[in-house]
């Protein structure tokens, strides 16, 4: 049965990606998107179908449609974008989760909050689980996002105690793949551009500090495998690659898969930045039959090509 799907974020580089497979899957969707991260060219290929809609919207405004089902994903997700208008980064979470939840309540339909590892802020406790409430600085600056999106998850559980709002959350770690922002100050998205420019690679701090990264096809088919499990899986429920490296191996692997002159360099490290980052994805395998696919190696290839071809 074809399904009318919301999309917050739509244009962004994971609602992209989203948009696309459920257009493949048959369904109708609507991409919501004020183009403040989100691109027009991250969609334009989808443009030509007829089951699919881009609206020009701020989810900080409300928005009526009828669908039936919904995904919350609008708010700017990198340090370099969700620093440039805190205000605004923390009116996106939690107005935008205020406006969706609204929208599913009065239309009775499912909503999924794409939440974020960085709930987890500086974890103490490795790998992070679910139960962990997490180590946020609710003043630093990147508390806009954190604590944004710590409190967006405070209204889904509300939402659904209260009002009985069908919920599902995840917290997505690292992803990166094509239609990343190329100027997006990511670490995978800036190795590459300096690799294939031959620049000098930065590192911050020693590179010591780890990350996962799962590719962007991974996390696609968790969150729509969260859409469709049963109504008492709320979450939230970690969707990462639980592989861990260091973001010096990280650097040193896109410089042998670009082949570049490029060399490592060192600078400070941006304060509240987390030493280690690693999903704890038990609760994924088990509800949803879920892990990732597509390793560290093979994402990097497909996202150079990607970003050779910008």
């Amino acid at each position: 049965m074809k399904k009318r799907i919301l999309i917050t974020g739509g244009a962004g580089f994971i609602g992209s990606h989203l948009c696309k497979r459920l257009l493949e899957e048959g369904n109708e969707v609507i991409s919501l998107d004020n183009y403040f991260t989100g691109s027009k060219q991250n969609i334009a290929p989808l443009l030509a179908n007829p089951y699919f809609e881009a609206v020009r919207h701020d989810v900080t405004n409300p928005y009526f449609i009828e669908v039936d089902e919904i995904y919350n994903l609008a708010c700017p997700a990198s340090p370099i974008h969700y620093q440039f208008n805190a205000i605004k980064t923390i009116k996106t979470s939690v107005m935008g989760a205020i406006n969706m939840l609204g929208l599913a309540k009065r239309l009775n339909v499912k909503i999924l909050q794409a939440s974020t590892s960085e709930i987890y802020g500086d974890p103490e406790i490795h790998p992070q689980t679910e139960s962990y409430w997490g180590n946020v600085n609710p003043i630093g600056i990147r508390s806009c996002y954190d604590e944004g999106k710590r409190c967006a998850e405070t209204l889904f559980m509300d939402y659904h105690r209260m009002n009985n709002v069908q919920i599902k959350i995840i917290r997505i770690f690292n992803t990166y793949g094509p239609n990343m922002h190329p100027n997006d100050g990511r670490v995978v998205s800036n190795f590459i551009i300096q690799a294939l420019k031959n620049q000098d690679i930065t590192l911050y701090g020693d590179g010591s500090q780890t990350r996962s990264f799962q590719y962007v096809d991974d996390l696609v088919d968790g969150m729509i495998k969260m859409m469709a499990s049963p109504k008492d899986i709320i979450g939230p429920i970690n969707i990462g690659n639980p592989n861990e490296f260091t973001i010096r191996e990280l650097a040193q692997e896109i410089i042998k898969l670009t082949n570049s002159k490029s060399k490592i360099i060192l600078l400070p490290l941006p304060s509240d930045d987390p030493k280690q980052r690693q999903p704890n994805i038990e609760a994924a395998k088990l509800a949803l039959d879920w892990e990732p696919q597509i390793q560290l190696q093979e994402g990097l290839k497909k996202t150079i090509e990607y970003f050779k071809n910008l």
